[in-house]
């Protein structure tokens, strides 16, 4: 298909010459002060008492609260893209807290933005968003003011701001440079080699289950080392949030987490119930599985046991090639953003020691870029991963066109994005299998996915939600942990495995991540969002790419119940649309099972 080799290293300097000692980016930090110094003193001297003839101000204001916003993004992304490409980079580390610091403070200033937004006349606001220049811009603007009234007074919410860069973010980095120190020791070969963390968790896909087993021994204990520290981490995130939800007047702890993802408490439990109802099949097809590994019983190391021809292999290169090619028979857009992306160097993918573990896409909004981060092993789950993140990437390319304000969209939205992209893979390569055994692979990989966005998150969920109910009496120690991480994992997998993961809440970045809370089932809802979006293209063909790049050009800019109205006339607040999203995958389970079966 090509002759291009693409390379597994990503390209950074294109931003900022010389990594973390780069004094572009030290001049791009300066930038940002000079500029945010600006802005203050713009929302300072604002006055709202005569908006409707004073709208230039406004504008101007709007104008600036996106420029920082954009740069802040850009800062941000290239910070974290240094600390994950080597978790050693102390230097990087340095820099994560300054950008923190100017974020801290870009919150200080909306504070006394917002709070002189909620002042204007109800009269006058309706006035002033019929104007032309912000007609685009009512459902931000009117989101933007409604949770302006729910807050604190200024002074309280700038001093949570700049209490939370130490408080609150600082504990969410001592989240990521206590991982950094963890290694997980596995022998080859009468060889001991000390892994990184994603080094070792790519081992829990190895066909041979002594190797699954002897990892997961090793990645127990040294989760289990520094277990009180974690436990402290998040016991101390938690209580930093609690106690904003309390001044604030916050019951529902779910309520931020709600409003972030613009979406219903009807929806998102109307989907974990259905999920809850159909867990039937899943606990088959780990049934099976266990046959099949001959073990009376699955164990969490044997999740992700590939099943059928063990050898399926795909070099980064045919990987690559594999994507594009089926991205291409979706759309023209989608195949070219993407072959643009690896002939760049979007992408960091090279299996080596010191990189964080997990993968990530983070956007570089100043210069309509994006990047990619992942370990790639050759496994069907990198390729899997690999077209996921850029499912990331070609979201934010669908957006480039949209006022910079309405870019701004939410958790599940953006994972609605990522799974379809990883369904047309996942899809094509099922359907493209060389033989019956690799078919049988691949498929099975297929479902693991579905096992992990029902069941895995479903416990994560559940885990959270009785973490934080509990932690509002206090703290919640490091063996109670453990305990709820067991029961939500026996609960979410209807009770079929033999040995559970307990010390997952200490191993899994998201549960440690402070800009975005409950950040679980934003990946369920995007998974099943992205079916039903996936079964309209089926429907339509090659045509349907332009109608999926209009629906991600609105998910900045409604609620998703409008959203889901308005691309897929379906009502998400009623089992209907959830129950077919899982038969979808029961089709892939029942198709497992039926090739099985003795």
């Amino acid at each position: 298909m090509t002759t291009t080799a693409y390379s597994l290293t990503w390209d950074l300097d294109v931003f900022f010459k010389g990594g973390s000692h780069s004094v572009e980016f030290q001049s791009f930090l300066d930038e940002i002060n000079d500029s945010m110094k600006a802005f203050e003193a713009e929302v300072k001297k604002w006055d709202v008492s005569n908006i409707l003839q004073e709208k230039n101000d406004f504008l101007k204001l709007l104008n600036s609260l996106q420029t920082n916003s954009q740069m802040l993004r850009q800062a941000g992304a290239f910070v974290s893209c240094l600390q994950a490409q080597n978790m050693q980079d102390t230097k990087a580390n340095e820099l994560r807290g300054k950008v923190s610091n100017y974020l801290a403070q870009l919150n200080t200033i909306l504070t006394i933005f917002d709070d002189k937004l909620k002042t204007i006349s109800e009269e006058s606001w309706v006035q002033l968003l019929e104007t032309e220049e912000l007609k685009d811009l009512h459902f931000v603007l009117n989101e933007r003011r409604e949770i302006a009234k729910e807050m604190l007074p200024k002074e309280q919410e700038a001093l949570i701001n700049a209490l939370s860069v130490d408080g609150y973010h600082g504990w969410g980095e001592m989240y990521d440079t206590l991982v950094s120190q963890v290694k997980i020791p596995y022998e080859e070969n009468g060889e001991v080699f000390e892994l990184s963390v994603g080094q070792a968790h790519n081992k829990f896909s190895h066909p041979d289950r002594n190797v699954r087993a002897k990892i997961f021994e090793s990645w127990e204990k040294a989760w289990d080392e520094k277990a009180e520290l974690f436990a402290a981490t998040l016991n101390h995130l938690a209580g930093f949030r609690l106690s904003i939800y309390e001044s604030r007047n916050w019951e529902e702890v779910l309520k931020e987490p709600l409003s972030y993802n613009r979406m219903q408490k009807e929806t998102l439990e109307s989907m974990w119930n259905v999920i809850s109802d159909f867990k039937k099949p899943l606990t088959e097809y780990l049934k099976r599985k266990a046959e099949l590994l001959g073990v009376q019983k699955l164990s969490w190391y044997d999740l992700d046991a590939p099943i059928g021809d063990v050898n399926s292999h795909f070099s980064y290169q045919e990987g690559a090639e594999f994507i594009i090619q089926h991205f291409s028979e979706f759309g023209d857009q989608l195949a070219e953003f993407t072959k643009k992306a690896f002939e760049d160097r979007w992408i960091e993918a090279e299996d080596r020691s010191g990189k964080r573990p997990g993968g990530f896409c983070t956007s570089f909004p100043v210069s309509g870029q994006s990047r990619i981060f992942m370990t790639y092993s050759g496994t069907p789950s990198n390729v899997s991963t690999l077209a996921h993140e850029l499912g990331h990437a070609f979201h934010s390319y669908a957006l480039k066109n949209v006022h910079p304000l309405n870019r701004n969209y939410a958790m599940n939205v953006a994972e609605t994005a990522s799974t379809f992209a990883e369904m047309i893979v996942s899809d094509a390569s099922v359907k493209n299998a060389k033989n019956d055994a690799e078919k049988l692979a691949l498929l099975e990989d297929k479902v693991q996915r579905t096992v992990a966005l029902l069941m895995n998150i479903h416990a994560r969920f559940l885990f959270e939600t009785k973490f934080y109910e509990e932690r509002k009496k206090g703290i919640v120690g490091k063996d109670r942990l453990n305990e709820l991480m067991l029961e939500a994992q026996k609960e979410a997998y209807g009770d079929c495995l033999e040995e559970y993961h307990p010390l997952f809440w200490a191993s899994k970045l998201h549960f440690f991540i402070t800009g975005v809370p409950f950040y679980n089932f934003p990946y369920t809802f995007g998974y099943l969002f992205s079916l039903g979006i996936y079964a309209q293209a089926q429907k339509e063909g090659k045509g349907y790419e332009e109608k999926y790049m209009a629906l991600l050009r609105d998910t900045g800019s409604m609620k998703v119940e409008d959203l889901a109205k308005k691309h897929l006339n379906v009502d998400l607040s009623k089992r209907d649309f959830w129950e077919e999203g899982v038969q979808l995958c029961i089709k892939d389970i029942e198709e497992f099972l039926e090739a099985t079966k003795n």
